[in-house]
Parts: C-alpha cells; structure tokens; sequence
C-alpha cells in the first residue's frame, strides 16, 4: 500500500511539476510556446528570460538548461539559447549556453547529450584549467538533426539540416546539410550527394541510394575505416586540414 501511494504521488508531482504554457514557471521565459512542455524535475534551470522554446517542443526530466554563468547574470543578449519547433530534448541531458546556441525545428536529442558554446583554456599551467575560461563561440544546430546517445558539442560547431550524430561522439567542428558523422573528434562517415545517394567522403566503398536507408552496420565499418587511416588520408578524403598534433 505505501509503495502504491509513493508510486501516484511522485506521478502527480511530475504531472503538477511539469512547465508548460499558462504556468508560472513558463512565464519566466522569453517564450515558450504552445503545446510545448519541460517535464519535472530538472536537474538545473536559470537564466530563462533568455531561453526561447517554440511549439510544439518536449524537454525531458533532469535535464539542465542555463542561459549565462549565473542566475543573477546581467548584460546578455536576448536570445542566449533558442530551441525551435517540434523538438526533443532527451533525458538528463544539458544546454549550457553563456552567449548564443541556437537549435533548429525537429531536432532530436538522445539521452544524455551535451551542448555548450564556451570551454576553459590551460593557457597558464599554474592556475587549474577550471578558472581558465575560453571564448565564447556560437553553435548552431540545424533543422532535423538527431543527435545520438551520449554525445558531445562543443563551441564553435555548426551542424546544416539533417545531420546525423553518431551515438558518443565528440563532434567540435562543422558539417554540412545531410551528413552522417561519428566518432572521437567526429568525422563524416557518409554524405547525401543528391541524384546519387550515400556515398563515402573519399568516394570510395559501396553507394547506398536515395531509396535505401544506411545500413547501422556498414556506417560503423566506414567509421571503423577512418578511425584506422592516419590524418593525412582524412584530410585528402574530406578536404580538411590535418588535424594539429
């Protein structure tokens, strides 16, 4: 009995608790539109007069979400983090915006994903990397991005339309519209090339066309093969610099 009282209890909590339009929680953000909803409890939210949700939007439980480095915080732009329609926001994930991140329409996040637009610096080897902080750079997530489990974007990305993020990849620089990119830094994997289909960014391997869906299995192949080729090969294959060693 006390376990069936706990259970309903803690379930009109979440529902009591749950932001949405009309309540008194939504009207602490710069906007937050209809039919959207931040379920309850979040792991940490401030900063919401500079937060801006569109319709349609979820934001799941214990997720945090911060607009500048403090609650009390003054001088920020009006728009620090922008979030747009039809979106999803997955469980415990965070959004730590200090000046401008920006997410598109039908954007899906997976569990557990991190996004900021500021790092710290280890200019000075005396002082802990912590109090070392880094330039603010925006990030721009495109619409209809999904964004795997466990990943990480870091200042300065900006993703085109319909990227696909590899579950735990760490992605820190841009990619363009229909890309399909994973691993540690995050690479392109596959690329849409319209009337063709999927293909390899150094043309290589098998064409997968506009009328299949890429085989999981073939794009963890591609990434396995580009894990193996050595910086050189991947900037001949995609037209990037060379990493810095």
């Amino acid at each position: 009995m006390a376990n069936e009282l706990i259970q309903r209890g803690w379930a009109r909590l979440r529902i009591a608790g749950a932001i949405a339009p009309g309540t008194a929680a939504a009207e602490r953000f710069g906007s937050f539109g209809e039919g959207s909803i931040m379920g309850f409890p979040t792991a940490v939210l401030y900063g919401e007069r500079h937060i801006h949700i569109g319709a349609g939007t979820t934001v799941n439980t214990w997720v945090t979400m911060a607009a500048g480095y403090h609650p009390a915080q003054t001088g920020l732009p009006e728009k620090v983090l922008v979030i747009g329609d039809r979106s999803v926001i997955g469980m415990r994930s965070g959004i730590v915006a200090h000046e401008s991140i920006e997410i598109g329409d039908d954007v899906w996040f997976g569990q557990e994903i991190y996004v900021t637009d500021a790092n710290h610096g280890y200019s000075d080897p005396a002082t802990p990397p912590g109090k070392q902080l880094g330039d603010h750079t925006p990030v721009v997530i495109g619409d209809g991005c999904w964004i795997g489990h466990g990943s990480v974007i870091l200042a300065g990305v900006h993703l085109g339309k319909n990227v696909v993020v590899a579950a735990g990849s760490v992605v820190r620089s841009s990619f363009p519209d229909h890309s399909v990119i994973g691993g540690v830094p995050a690479r392109l994997i596959r690329r849409h090339e319209p009337g063709v289909g999927w293909v390899r960014p150094d043309g290589t391997g098998d064409i997968v066309p506009e009328t299949e869906t890429v085989d999981p299995e073939q794009l963890a192949a591609d990434l396995e093969r580009l894990e193996e080729m050595t910086p050189e090969e991947i900037a001949e294959a995609t037209g990037e610099a060379p990493a810095a060693p």
